[in-house]
């Protein structure tokens, strides 16, 4: 009898072990939980965009507990809690809900002031069809390549929108990748802005943007929608929701609404989101030569971008008279970081001229950056879908 029962639980804890994550721990496990590690530790230690990289960190780390088959909790498991708030991502809820509270929060100041600099938003989007057209020559479907080529964009929402549409089984590879090198944008971009610039070019002063009426603002989100809607009528979600928040921030008469957008839900959003996008990395999907080839090209699409923002500044620059040149420093800006590609403008030009602040300029390109980022990903959705 006494046997039976050490049998018996003998037999239990056997059964019990099968079911633990050491019992079906895979090399891939072991590769993923130190990279969602690394993120938290990135995020903490050096404070790079923690509030995305440590819950897409953590979220890695929850998507690669390793789990026996069946239990239902795992991401990809139909009609696991995971699974359902990852239903955010798959069917693209999440990025224009991202996109309202960016209208809510986003001063278009600079812009409306200066128009011109929209040229540089519009500029900077080379990166993503350089990306594109890289992506299909080294063997990505077309679909594919467009979806790779956003990261370019510097946007993990239009990223995470424009590969839920195009290419969802990279979906997991292209959002890290964005949000990645959203977070790296203080370390990848200066090097390439003091190589593209001289010091002459560096300590240019611009002139102090004109004061902005409050019927400007109010008008810009309404004029800007119906004109990019009506261009890249595919780009309506995120679009829509931009330029709704920002009315509703510029309107005056809905601040209970632009502060809950821009604050609660932007917050629950980007919780969600990170922490999705993260599980999404599950080793046996993530781990694949694709994943690589697709941060590779992010790298290469963001290099791309930021190069082409600056170079064309130098170019419009020759057709402007003096006094009305704009520093190259700000080229940079035209990608859809917002406002960390701004602040790497200022920062860099600080380093050249400590009383030459850029900021305020450099907000017109980055918010112009969102809006092309979003109109790019409606161009691509049009002929690619």
């Amino acid at each position: 009898m006494e046997h039976n029962i050490f049998s018996l639980i003998g037999e239990n804890l056997q059964e019990f072990f099968k079911f633990t994550g050491f019992a079906n721990a895979t090399v891939g496990h072991l590769i993923m939980i130190p990279i969602g590690l690394l993120f938290i530790y990135l995020a903490i230690k050096k404070d790079w965009e923690p509030m995305l990289l440590v819950p897409i960190g953590f979220g890695i780390v929850i998507g690669n507990i390793p789990l026996f088959p069946g239990l239902n909790v795992g991401v990809y498991e139909e009609g696991s809690v995971l699974n359902i708030l990852y239903q955010g991502v798959q069917k693209g809820w999440y990025p224009p809900l991202i996109f309202l509270g960016i209208g809510a929060m986003t001063d278009f100041s600079a812009l409306i002031s200066n128009p011109k600099l929209m040229l540089i938003g519009a500029a900077a989007q080379f990166g993503i069809f350089g990306a594109y057209a890289i992506a299909l020559a080294i063997g990505f479907s077309p679909a594919e390549a467009g979806a790779i080529g956003i990261i370019g964009g510097a946007d993990g929402p239009t990223a995470i929108f424009l590969s839920s549409r195009l290419a969802p089984d990279l979906m997991g590879a292209i959002a890290v990748s964005a949000y990645s090198y959203m977070a790296l944008v203080p370390v990848i971009q200066p090097p390439i802005m003091r190589l593209l610039t001289t010091h002459k070019e560096r300590v240019m002063k611009m002139r102090p943007p004109r004061a902005v009426s409050q019927t400007e603002k109010k008008l810009f989100p309404i004029i800007g929608f119906l004109l990019t809607a009506f261009i890249v009528p595919s780009g309506l979600p995120l679009l829509g929701m931009l330029f709704f928040g920002n009315l509703l921030k510029e309107s005056g008469v809905t601040r209970r609404l632009a502060e809950t957008a821009r604050g609660p839900l932007i917050d629950v959003i980007t919780i969600l989101i990170g922490v999705t996008v993260g599980c999404s990395t599950q080793a046996d999907k993530f781990l694949q030569w694709s994943s690589v080839k697709i941060f590779i090209l992010g790298a290469g699409s963001f290099v791309i971008a930021t190069t082409a923002g600056v170079l064309f500044v130098k170019f419009f620059n020759l057709f402007l008279k003096e006094g009305n040149k704009i520093n190259p420093l700000i080229g940079n800006a035209g990608v859809s970081a917002v406002p960390d590609s701004a602040r790497v403008s200022n920062n860099v030009g600080l380093e050249y001229d400590n009383r030459n602040y850029l900021l305020m300029h450099a907000m017109g390109p980055n918010v112009a950056g969102v809006i092309g980022s979003a109109v790019a990903a409606g161009i691509l959705l049009g002929f690619l879908s």
